[in-house]
């Protein structure tokens, strides 16, 4: 029960993902957004078995930002007319300004919780060979990417190994953060030289291995649709077309 969300198929999920951020992109009320990030909440407390203090880091620059929308579209909103619902500093704040601005809000806290909720709840490696077999995706590219991203734990420990040679030479002793940033292609460049040498070898492994980039019928790790994903998709379209219900009959009251 706890693993639906991380047992569907990923193309599946990645398909009904983006269907539902087109469909709650019709709705520009500030209610069908809340009330869609409350039921992606609940989705993932029941179906899934996410880390939340992880959850809770990647979901704070998007806080950050919707209160950022909400106070910027109050301050210079070009909406004019409505009810002054609130006035100060010579400040005049309107109902349509505080619904623009809540409708904003809340669309960035709904987008960036369902975007998390696919992030979290999908393997990468199951997610590029779904692209292949369900999406049919060219090898090539699936493969290129999928090589990427296992090089990315690499790239990380060359970044530090760099950073600590730079040390030891006593090349890095800037002391506030606009000069190592000024002096980051110091890192940039070795980081891309190694990056090069890197692909050179993949591309010379895969070739050594038969890879030649065509279209397969058969897969090592074959990614299958089933009931689940059916089940998922319908639980998924009823969460959607509840908050879309919900925030039209709010948004008339």
């Amino acid at each position: 029960m706890r693993n639906l969300l991380h047992d569907m198929n990923p193309a599946v999920k990645f398909l009904a993902v983006t269907a539902a951020m087109l469909a709650l992109a019709i709705f520009f009320n500030p209610w069908t957004p809340l009330l869609f990030f409350i039921s992606v909440v609940v989705l993932q407390l029941l179906f899934s078995q996410i880390n939340w203090k992880l959850w809770s880091l990647f979901m704070l620059p998007f806080v950050l930002g919707a209160f950022g929308y909400l106070w910027t579209t109050i301050v210079f909103a070009a909406e004019t007319g409505g009810t002054v619902i609130w006035s100060s500093f010579g400040f005049d704040v309107t109902d349509k300004q505080w619904a623009l601005a809540l409708s904003l809000s809340f669309r960035v806290l709904a987008f960036s919780s369902l975007s998390l909720l696919f992030a979290l709840t999908t393997d990468p490696v199951r997610f590029v060979m779904s692209l292949m077999q369900q999406l049919k995706l060219s090898p090539k590219l699936a493969y290129g990417v999928l090589v990427g991203y296992q090089f990315l734990p690499v790239l990380k420990d060359e970044f530090f190994q760099i950073q600590q040679a730079h040390r030891l030479r006593g090349a890095a002793t800037e002391k506030y953060w606009w000069q190592r940033l000024l002096n980051i292609r110091r890192i940039i460049i070795p980081m891309l030289a190694g990056a090069v040498r890197k692909a050179e070898r993949s591309a010379f492994a895969m070739e050594a291995r038969g890879f030649t980039g065509e279209a397969r019928t058969e897969f090592y790790r074959p990614v299958h649709t089933g009931r689940l994903d059916i089940v998922m998709i319908l639980v998924l379209l009823a969460v959607l077309a509840g908050s879309c219900a919900g925030g039209v009959m709010l948004s008339d009251l």
